[in-house]
């Protein structure tokens, strides 16, 4: 081949990759409008202009529309009032969409085809208007399916059995409907999280879920085994079927006893007909509430307008060099939703967009960032500069080269690298506690310095040093929003008092250690709804009711043995004294900072050769 027809070969690969290129542009452009006008309201989506394209990179354009690579990875519309149904024929047609979340709406109608989406590996579908059977077959083939949250609809029918066989499957959330029959059998342990409340389930609890508390199976009257008590002994099936020949073949000579009598009679006579039994169906809708998680928006900001640098040691740099970096999605909940964004590659940050912030006045918010921007302490992530608009706000910090405490704590073996054996967590803890205590020195007009301490808020560098997020947000956070999101909302005080305390951060920092030590996850803390007390409430109560011994902590910990189990169990029962229910008998913030900082990660009573892991603060 010749320099020339290279060159024009390579021109003609350039050209058709430009035309298939632009031919998914336009194909993804042209299923999401198809699929807006397929939906009841989708006029409301007025940000899905076809002038524009949906996705700019990992930016996108349009409201609720996830990207990642100029293509849609997810579809978020929640409380948008949206009605009619999911058409999956239509978002067939975006090869890259793992997930949907469609929660606080108001969809109905058939259970909708996600089978043919067999790469969906989420479904939110919570508080919507479902109220037909999920056919058996639902979820054939859908092997990378990890969470499906139906909640708060009125689904009827059994439990599709399509489901027990999913190899990923880790959330199920199926609470406040009305299925009937019993629960399957699920063929794997996979399963984490799952909810099966008030519905109209009857028979025994599954082996495999057994372990789950009572309150993810209260609400169906007939359920048993546990954790509830034992079954009714049932007659065994062989005896059913030996009871059922007998009496057949009784009946049998009984009728043809009573044949032969008619026979003989001189005149025959009239049986009376049998009458039909009729039932009554008692069609009584469970109602539940919820609260859509946060939703991943993209709005044009005002470039004229400068952000706020906090730090001044810090490169500046304006809202346009932000805007035109790349950026990843890192997470969104009902408390905001955070990126990763690279400036350049010495200088990756995490921008974090909050839209729940119009408590007090612009001057009053500059006042506590500012005051927030002077915290400085090495297990706190130092807040960098911000950007304000009354509609939003954006926090600027450092991104901190690993991953949260909840996912080392709870994701699965691929998400890390290595596990959290005991001096590690006492380390975590140490550096939690020192964190919390800088918190309530620096910032002592604030009754509750953290306000959302919580394992997905603490960060864990390279040398597994904890560093906290979202400090300090309560006098700046709408307060319904804070009642119905933040951990401190969720303590015994304001739940019977309505009122937290310079004691309910330590509470919260009980939770944590309890979280930590036992590997239990508190679901309160990262479900996002009025719906979640009683979840944090079972965790605490299913922990206080044990006895406080080696049996409580978390597997994975290992390495047990009596140098170290008594200091462990020691941190395990300051733990349960934070999460002391009476305020009033609750240790303050620096006794409990004290005594964790007593514990060490080993007792070989020698005092001469301690190797006690405490640095000082």
């Amino acid at each position: 081949m010749t320099a020339a027809q290279a060159r024009l070969r390579l021109r003609l690969h350039v050209i058709v990759y430009i035309l298939i290129f632009r031919h998914v542009y336009a194909w993804e452009n042209d299923t999401l409008l198809e699929f807006k006008d397929s939906l009841r309201n989708g006029e409301k989506l007025t940000t899905w202009d076809p002038s524009t394209i949906p996705c700019d990179g990992d930016f996108s354009n349009w409201e609720g529309v996830l990207c990642a690579n100029d293509s849609v990875w997810g579809i978020r519309l929640e409380g948008k009032e949206l009605g009619g149904n999911i058409d999956t024929k239509i978002i067939m047609n975006l090869p890259s969409l793992i997930t949907i979340s469609f929660q606080n709406n108001s969809l109905e109608g058939e259970f909708p085809m996600f089978k043919r989406l067999r790469r969906l590996r989420s479904i939110f579908l919570t508080a919507n208007k479902f109220s037909k059977e999920i056919p058996m077959d639902a979820f054939d083939g859908m092997r990378r399916l990890k969470k499906l949250y139906l909640a708060n609809n009125g689904f009827k029918g059994q439990i599709p059995g399509s489901l027990t066989a999913l190899p990923k499957l880790r959330d199920l959330m199926l609470e406040n409907n009305r299925f009937e029959g019993t629960i399957p059998t699920f063929v794997r342990d996979n399963l984490t999280f799952v909810n099966f409340a008030n519905n109209r389930l009857h028979g025994p609890i599954p082996q495999r879920l057994q372990h789950f508390p009572k309150s993810k199976f209260s609400g169906n009257r007939a359920l048993c085994g546990p954790p509830f008590g034992g079954c009714k002994e049932e007659i065994p099936t062989a005896t059913i079927i030996m009871i059922a020949l007998v009496f057949v073949a009784a009946l049998a000579a009984i009728t043809i006893a009573f044949i032969i009598l008619q026979l003989l009679r001189p005149s025959s006579t009239e049986v009376p007909p049998y009458k039909k039994g009729a039932s009554l169906d008692h069609d009584q809708m469970e109602q539940g509430c919820g609260k859509a998680s946060g939703t991943i928006t993209a709005k044009k900001v005002d470039l004229s307008l400068t952000l706020t640098f906090l730090q001044d040691d810090t490169e500046t740099f304006d809202l346009a060099d932000l805007l035109k970096a790349s950026a990843v999605v890192l997470g969104g909940g009902g408390f905001g939703s955070s990126y990763k964004t690279t400036l350049s590659p010495h200088k990756v940050l995490v921008v974090k967009k909050y839209n729940q912030m119009n408590n007090v006045t612009k001057d009053e918010f500059y006042k506590h960032m500012r005051k927030l921007g002077k915290l400085k302490h090495a297990n706190l992530v130092p807040l960098i500069a911000f950007y304000y608009r009354k509609e939003e706000k954006l926090f600027l910090s450092d991104y901190i080269e690993n991953i949260s405490l909840a996912v080392h704590l709870h994701g699965s073996r691929s998400d890390v690298k290595e596990r959290l054996d005991w001096p590690t967590r006492l380390k975590i803890i140490k550096g939690i506690a020192r964190g919390l205590l800088h918190l309530y020195n620096e910032l002592p007009s604030l009754i509750t310095p953290h306000g959302h301490l919580k394992s997905s808020n603490v960060i864990l560098n390279r040398e597994f040093e904890s560093l906290l997020t979202d400090y300090g947000l309560v006098p700046i956070t709408n307060q319904d929003h804070a009642r119905d999101v933040m951990i401190a909302f969720k303590s015994p005080e304001f739940k019977n008092h309505g009122r937290i305390t310079k004691k309910t951060d330590v509470w919260s920092l009980g939770v944590l250690i309890l979280e930590i030590m036992t590997g239990r996850f508190p679901a309160n803390t990262f479900q996002y709804s009025k719906g979640g007390d009683l979840e944090l409430t079972n965790f605490l109560d299913s922990i206080l009711k044990e006895d406080v011994t080696v049996e409580m902590f978390d597997k994975e910990i290992g390495g047990f043995d009596k140098h170290n189990e008594g200091e462990m169990l020691k941190l395990l029962k300051i733990g349960l004294s934070c999460c002391e229910p009476n305020v009033e008998k609750r240790w303050d913030i620096k006794e409990v900072v004290d005594r964790i900082e007593e514990v060490r990660e080993r007792n070989d009573n020698d005092n001469d050769n301690d190797n006690d892991s405490n640095d000082s603060d």
